[in-house]
Order: C-alpha cells, then structure tokens, then sequence
C-alpha cells in the first residue's frame, strides 16, 4: 500500500486526506501548528492518523508522495529534508485532479481572482450547471471530488498551488494580470513568480481555453516567449466591455477586467448570453474586496482588505470619489510603493500606518506632506482615521500587505475593522 503523507491540516490538507483514504492509500497527517477541532473530527471520523505541533520524521520521510499546503514554502525545514530525500511533492489540486473527469475552470491573477472566480461560480450556479467552488475559496476540490463530486469546478487558484501542480489541466484557464506579489517567496526574482502564474497554461490542448487579459506587458511577454501554449486564445481588453457599468453592482475600472474575463469563461462553458449578462448585473461582490460597510459622520468605511499588493492598493484608491484616508501596512513582500504616490496626492486626505514594522512606509511617504499616523491595532487605526477624516471623505482599508504580524489572516483583518467600525458607530 502506497503512503501518502500531507503537510498540513487545514481545509485542502483534511480534504487531500479523506480522498486519499478512499482511494486506498496508507495516509498521515502533520502540521507544525494546533489542528483546529472540525478538521481533528473530520480525520477521526475517516480514521486518518495525524499529529499537531511536530513533524515526526520516521513518519513522514518513508512517504511515497507528500501532498504539501501551499503555505508551506520549499525552504522549510521539513520540506528540505523531503525534497533531498526526493519524495514527489505534489498540491491538493494536483492529487484532486487525478480522481475526477470534471470540467475546470481556473482563475489565477495577482489581483481580481477572487472576484473574478465568484462571479464565475455565480453565473454557471444560476445557469443551473452541476459545480462546485474550490481552491482558495469554497471547499477543498479534493474533499469534494471524495465526498460530493460535481460535473464542473471553478478553482482560483494562487501561485503557491500551481507551483505544484503537474498533470493537471484547466479547460477554460483565466490569467487575470501579473504583477509584483509573494516576491519574499520568489527568492525576489520577478520571474519566478511569472513562472509560477504562467502554470495555469500547461496542458492545455486545442479544445481548451486561456483567456487573459491582453494589456498586461508581462503576459505579453511571456506569450512571445513561450511556444508551449496549447490552449486557443482569448485575450480581452477593456473595449470589449459593452455594458453599462451604473446597471452592475461591481464598480471600478478594475472590475471592468473582472466581469469581462468571467463573461468569456461563461461563453466558454456553454452558458447562454442572457443568462451571464443577467448574472454579471445582479453580482453583489465579496467580502473584504472594496465592501461599503456603512458611513458614520458622513464618512465612509470601505473594507479592502483582501488587497495585499500595490496593485490592489491603486485599483482601490482609483476607485474612491473624493478624499479618503488610507490604512496601509502589514508584512511586506518585496513591494515598491512608488507608483502609489500620485493617487495618494490626488486621494489622500491622511495616511494610518497598521503594522509591527511601518520603517519602509515611513521611508516612503512621510515627507509627501500627508499627515500621518502610526498604530499597531486596529483599535488604535480606526481611532486614528476618525481624527483624520473630514464629513464627505472616506476611510479606505487597503493595506497593500500580508496581514501575519498583527492578524490571522486577511479575513481577520478585515473583520476586526468592520467591528472597530460598529464600535465607533455605536459611540463607543
């Protein structure tokens, strides 16, 4: 009996789990950090070994394959020794895909993936289409594929997934934009991380679909380089947009890209004209990505923390009528904020600082004749904005980092400032 070993207990690592176990595969689990208590129940109820806190090297470096989180980055200690033992190391995806015939289509980008995948979801779930959400949002593929299997998927994927990720191809792939992000991860080597989104390609044949967008110079370079492209192109610029964006709930010309490359995918998988048009206009929009969470003393609070690049960061400040304060800060991976300072002196109003370490922040912006304030809770950020902000301007989250040194997670980030918000609105 071949033996699986997984890194990892959260969502895609419990999931690669249980499928592994169904396929017959001798299975352990391990992660260096506490297991949260539903996925211990979901291991216990398929009788999966696993432990928590460790790695135990007898039980993991005899593994014939290891099925890796993408958080786990290769220079990890653990990761070391199973690659110079070279064990095949392959993503959650990867195993997935090997266990099913569905139909896949993949959203990758460094901005708008996430928007852009739930728009996609939205409009084949209402075209009455068998299909399940997976990847970096939705539930595990591979718990999915084991446990309730559907005709068609839609996957965002990052580039920490499709760094492992071989065999398996996408029928209609989205390669929204690439642009500087995870740099830290890339050994600060552009591209690298080029390299990485460009996976979302490989093995793709004639009948399958790559849709991008083609005002992007680094996509474009890449597909003059690059033979090996097997999918029929479909690029879109923003001229292919044709309706009127006041009838859409998205807003902002970076949405434009967005609801554009869903609409090609949709086309892709069959889905009648009607229906996606109906379903782009009446798309709410997701959490955490430019969400209006009410106004209190005439000013807006906008929640954008899912924007952990610069990129992101400028979409967001293009979109804001008026004056705003930004909130900006966090783990920085390699960004050049540069090209943010004409917004900010258009936009800005004020700067908050959010992070342990705001020296390269400081560096850049201090001396742009903003004013500026420096916090180190989200407590102490909104406070900070409320002395800042005018009535008629806005308070922008967009941190343009990783969210690790003061939160969980980005959706925590956004989360406790959306509860920071009701306090202020509550007069608290």
């Amino acid at each position: 009996m071949k033996r699986i070993v997984v890194l990892g207990a959260a969502e895609s690592g419990c999931g690669a789990a249980i499928l592994a176990k169904k396929e017959g595969f001798d299975v352990f689990v391990s992660d260096m950090s506490n297991i949260k208590d539903k996925y211990k129940k979901m291991l216990d109820d398929h009788d999966i070994e696993w432990e928590e806190g460790k790695h135990t090297e007898e039980k993991i470096l005899c593994a014939d394959e290891v099925i890796k989180s993408p958080g786990i980055p290769d220079q990890a200690p653990m990761m070391q020794k199973i690659i110079g033992k070279g064990i095949h190391v392959i993503s959650e995806i990867e195993f997935a895909g090997r266990y099913t015939n569905a139909k896949m289509i993949c959203i990758t980008g460094s901005n708008g993936k996430t928007t852009t995948t739930s728009l996609i979801y939205h409009i084949v779930k209402n075209a009455g289409l068998d299909a399940g959400l997976a990847g970096n949002i939705g539930n595990s593929l591979a718990l999915q594929v084991a446990e309730t299997p559907h005709q068609w998927y839609v996957i965002e994927l990052s580039s920490f997934q499709l760094d492992n990720m071989y065999d398996f191809k996408a029928d209609i792939a989205v390669l929204l934009n690439i642009t500087p992000d995870h740099l830290d991860r890339y050994g600060f080597e552009m591209q690298n991380y080029t390299n990485a989104k460009m996976r979302i390609t490989q093995n793709q044949t004639a009948k399958d679909a790559f849709i991008y967008w083609n005002g992007d110079p680094i996509i474009a370079e890449e597909l003059r380089k690059r033979t090996d492209i097997g999918g029929e192109l479909c690029p879109f610029s923003e001229q292919d947009f044709t309706l009127d964006q006041d009838e859409c709930q998205l807003k902002g010309r970076h949405n434009i890209y967005n609801m554009l490359a869903a609409m090609i995918a949709c086309r892709k998988a069959g889905i009648a004209e009607d229906v996606i048009v109906e379903n782009v206009k009446n798309f709410p929009g997701v959490e955490h990505r430019l969400q209006k969470i009410g106004t209190v003393n005439d000013i807006d609070f906008i929640n954008d923390s899912k924007a952990t690049n610069v990129d992101a960061c400028y979409f967001a400040l293009e979109s804001i009528k008026g004056k705003c304060v930004l909130i900006v800060g966090g783990v920085d991976k390699g960004n050049d904020y540069e090209p943010l300072k004409p917004l900010i002196t258009e936009k800005c109003s004020g700067l908050v600082y959010l992070g342990t370490n705001n020296a390269k922040l400081h560096e850049t912006f201090d001396n742009m004749g903003i004013p500026v304030m420096e916090t180190r809770s989200m407590k102490d950020c909104v406070d900070a904005c409320m002395q800042l902000a005018k009535p008629g301007q806005a308070v922008l989250l967009s941190p343009c980092c990783a969210s690790f040194d003061l939160f969980r997670n980005m959706e925590d980030r956004g989360e406790q400032f959306i509860e920071q918000f009701n306090r202020i609105k509550e007069g608290k």
